[in-house]
């Protein structure tokens, strides 16, 4: 009864949480708006808050913006040969009203490959191409203005002078208007050029935007300009009211007078969460100053970071307020003594761990011993990323250590593309057997040999492993080998998987299984979702990011 009054509408408040719960998966939302009208308009504001992020080379929702435009700004697009009947002259909802989230990276990429599929003439002028991306760019931030949008997220990314450039006339419409981001709750600023915008907008966040939660600096070393804009920086920080999470990015970010902002009244008794990522932390002494005034710190995720040294590591075991360490993603192994030092003292909190170390096989024995500390302090890991550097004698230690973390394990990223087949032949044929009854997601970088029946073993002994994401990346070493029967037999007819993504290279060459459309539809049949490798992909900035910060 209760189901067939969802379907007919007869309990809305109910059918909008399920349909809530379907916010990122696109493919359910069109179906959802497909049912009836109820379905349909509960379903359409999660399509269009954020369309620019939505992983599909198809951007005629453009499209649908530009018909909002008035007829004067119809004319500028008619001078590129812009015909109005490219617009629809009818639409059923007020599509620009729904925008939530605004990335300048994607919006860029968005126009470029909606510029790409027009057929017109301007294809073949690099200046008008420009001018014309430039002018579709403001037109869009002019229809979200002139619809009254009040953004909850903006992203800036300015990484090269032509986005840049895209950007300066938009930021123009802004300034005029602040309402339109002076309610956004999550900021994110990710500079790697010089350009007086970016110190225009700094004063500007300061003086409009006072309700931040989220916050994401991340600006490189030999980013210039640093004593106006670190000032900027740290004024951004004193002047929210709410700012609950902050993440701090890149090398030689100057981080001092950043840190000390994180001391103010409002952020002592708001800070919750404080992301490290790719940051130099040599010579930076006020991490006690700081944190022992943060009364409500949770947690604290360190990613990539440098000169995790035993100066480093001895502040932090020595900060009396209580916090976790849930993130520990390494780069580099300078001191394992001191790292197994914050290993004992957070292991046990630890949910994300990784390591992503150049000549990784140099360093084999201090390896064992972080692995050996893991192991005996680390229960609750979720997210796993182990690019190995053991060898086939010790390589048990990882499977102990997957093993002995398995009933919290989600997230496994296991990358052995540096290594021969035989090694990659081994963790075949142990991984399988350890696996959880259930991974979010599983990705696999390896070098499989199809003359054993490697690949074979562990799909066997992993039958009863449902796994929602599985990427496999296989460095080829025969033109002619196959691993697809496999995923045939063993994953696409026992249904073992949601979302599949298979980048296979050899020689420098590479195939993706999303290019191969019979085989695509085959697994659709099966109701597996087959995606670009690269878009199933989960880089671990995104990963925090999304469950961290959001």
């Amino acid at each position: 009864m209760a189901y067939s009054k969802i379907f007919s509408g007869d309990l809305p408040e109910l059918l909008n949480e399920i349909i809530q719960y379907f916010h990122h998966d696109y493919k359910t939302l069109h179906s959802c708006i497909l049912v009836n009208r109820l379905w349909c308009r509960l379903a359409i504001p999660l399509l269009w808050e954020d369309p620019f992020s939505i992983p599909t080379l198809n951007c005629r929702f453009i499209d649908i913006y530009l018909s909002y435009l008035n007829e004067d700004c119809k004319l500028k697009l008619n001078e590129y040969g812009i015909n109005n009947n490219l617009f629809p002259s009818n639409t059923f909802f007020n599509y620009p009203s729904f925008i939530q989230h605004l990335d300048t990276r994607k919006i860029s990429n968005s126009i470029e490959n909606w510029v790409a599929q027009l057929s017109y003439s301007i294809q073949n002028n690099n200046l008008q191409i420009t001018n014309f991306t430039k002018l579709i760019y403001s037109s869009l931030f002019l229809i979200f203005i002139e619809n009254e949008v009040k953004l909850r997220s903006l992203e800036v990314s300015l990484l090269s002078h032509q986005v840049c450039e895209y950007f300066d006339e938009a930021f123009e419409l802004i300034l005029k208007n602040p309402n339109f981001i002076c309610d956004i709750k999550n900021l994110k600023l990710d500079f790697i050029i010089t350009a007086e915008t970016i110190t225009k907008l700094l004063l500007f966040l300061n003086s409009n935007c006072n309700s931040i939660s989220s916050l994401y600096f991340l600006f490189p070393s030999y980013y210039n300009n640093y004593p106006i804009n670190e000032k900027s920086l740290s004024q951004i920080i004193d002047s929210q009211e709410n700012l609950k999470k902050i993440l701090l990015g890149y090398n030689n970010f100057p981080l001092y007078h950043s840190l000390l902002s994180l001391k103010n009244s409002n952020c002592s008794n708001t800070l919750n969460t404080i992301v490290f990522y790719y940051i130099d932390f040599n010579n930076i002494i006020v991490f006690n100053e700081v944190f022992n005034q943060l009364n409500v710190l949770e947690s604290i995720h360190i990613i990539y970071c440098h000169s995790l040294d035993i100066k480093f590591i001895q502040q932090i075991i020595n900060i009396t307020k209580p916090f976790k360490l849930k993130s520990l993603f390494l780069n580099e192994l300078l001191n394992i003594e001191s790292l197994k030092l914050l290993i004992q003292k957070f292991g046990n909190n630890l949910e994300d761990f990784g390591i992503c170390i150049s000549n990784i096989t140099d360093k084999s024995q201090q390896l064992i011993q972080l692995f050996e500390s893991v192991l005996k302090y680390c229960q609750k890991i979720k997210f796993l990323y182990l690019p190995v550097g053991l060898n086939n004698q010790n390589i048990n230690l990882l499977f102990n250590l997957i093993d002995n973390i398995k009933q919290n394990l989600n997230y496994l990223r296991i990358d052995a593309l540096d290594y021969d087949n035989h090694f990659s032949s081994n963790i075949l044929q142990n991984l399988g057997k350890i696996l959880p009854l259930k991974l979010e997601y599983l990705n696999l970088g390896l070098v499989i040999n199809n003359y054993g029946n490697d690949l074979e073993v562990f799909l066997k002994n992993s039958q009863n492993t449902f796994i929602k994401k599985l990427l496999i990346r296989n460095k080829k070493e025969d033109e002619s080998d196959d691993i697809f029967p496999y995923i045939r037999e063993y994953i696409m007819k026992k249904k073992r998987v949601k979302y599949l993504a298979i980048l296979e290279t050899i020689d420098e060459k590479c195939e993706d299984l999303f290019s191969l459309k019979d085989k695509v539809k085959e697994l659709e049949l099966y109701d597996i979702q087959v995606l670009y490798y690269y878009n199933l992909y989960i880089d671990i900035y995104c990963f925090v990011k999304e469950n961290y910060l959001q």
